[in-house]
């Protein structure tokens, strides 16, 4: 293992070798195995040492009260070490086995779960939505709220065929994993950008609002003597790049904007290679604080495959074993013209796979 000894430059980050528990230094590539003792609860046994991992949960957006109170439970049961998985839990790095349970009791106290390892249903990754991003068309942090309050009951239990990874992105740009989650939710505009000719050419330099476009769909064009843009409706895609260079071409359209939800995808390389998700359902209304429509939506997919597939099987397993014509019969989902993929030469010929198979 590299040290920062080692390293020849100061750029970039600290080594994380520095942010190590001594454990896990000790035992860094001679790990021999590990046990789930219970739901959230890991253990990792190596040759000179032994560690425990309790997974808590944790939202994405978080105030500095409940960092401090996280970093304090840490300095009292864990010898100060804890970290962020990927997908926003906490866990717990615990040398001492018997702080595992005043650990979990405290956290119960303060009302946080502990849960979401192996054939559970981890905390939800998703984008910013409208708390912070310009272009979504849906919120995010309020959907994973939700979901989660919906499919809690996967949250701190094993009881799924295999783990279940859903996502949110608030629009179709994606900052979030919804291409690679078994279960995806994804914004959706469906209106074209709302073009203000009188101050587009005050606010917008026209060659980069063009270029802006991954379509090729916006072209210069002059109106009342004005220079300013125009939009080719069969060309968009409704991303909004082009808003995020030119602020006079707004897309958010509050009663149109919605929401779709794709299935299948995963990162895990184990069984089959890796997968891209696929449209389930095209559009569903956008109907905050509480999104029942969305909410029912996915429970009724999570549920169909914990009847139906096997055990370790992932979402996008079962769905290619059954077939997506059984995957729609069983789940009810209406098949429509969007499902149709037309689109070649990507998703079945990209390699997904570290690996090669011939």
């Amino acid at each position: 293992m590299a040290t920062q000894t080692e390293r020849r430059t100061d750029i970039g980050p600290p080594h994380y070798s520095q942010f190590l528990h001594p454990i896990i230094k000790e035992n860094y590539g001679k790990w021999k195995y590990h046990e789930t003792l219970k739901p959230g609860v890991l253990m990792h046994v190596g040759e000179t040492g032994t560690i425990y991992s309790v997974r808590a949960a944790s939202a994405r957006l978080i105030t500095i009260s409940f960092v401090r109170f996280m970093a304090g439970l840490a300095d009292k049961y864990a010898d100060g070490y804890l970290r962020f998985t990927s997908r926003n839990n906490i866990e717990f790095l615990l040398a001492n086995k018997d702080n595992i349970e005043p650990l979990i009791k405290e956290l119960a106290d303060n009302g946080i779960p502990v849960g979401g390892t192996n054939n559970a249903i981890s905390n939800v990754v998703h984008t910013q939505g409208w708390v912070h991003c310009h272009s979504s068309a849906t919120d995010a942090s309020g959907l994973v709220k939700v979901i989660m309050d919906d499919l809690f009951e996967y949250f701190g239990s094993m009881k799924l065929p295999n783990k279940l990874r859903i996502a949110v992105a608030c629009c179709l740009n994606m900052c979030g994993a919804v291409h690679c989650s078994d279960i995806a939710v994804l914004g959706v505009h469906r209106t074209l950008p709302r073009i203000d000719h009188s101050t587009l050419g005050n606010l917008c330099e026209i060659p980069t609002t063009v270029a802006s476009c991954p379509n090729n769909a916006i072209k210069p064009t002059t109106i009342e003597g004005k220079t300013t843009v125009k939009v080719d409706e069969d060309k968009c895609m409704y991303c909004g790049n082009c808003y995020t260079v030119c602020p006079a071409m707004p897309l958010a359209d509050p009663l149109n904007d919605g929401i779709s939800i794709w299935v299948g995808g995963k990162i895990s390389n184990a069984r089959t290679e890796p997968m891209f998700t696929k449209l389930a359902i095209p559009y569903i209304p956008n109907n905050p604080p509480r999104w029942p429509e969305v909410t029912s939506a996915i429970r009724n997919i999570v549920e169909i495959y914990v009847k139906n597939a096997k055990p370790y099987e992932r979402v996008g397993e079962w769905i290619n074993r059954i077939g997506w014509a059984k995957f729609f019969d069983l789940t009810g989902i209406e098949f429509t013209k969007y499902h149709i993929d037309d689109f070649r030469h990507a998703g079945t010929t990209y390699k997904r796979s570290v690996q090669n198979r011939y």
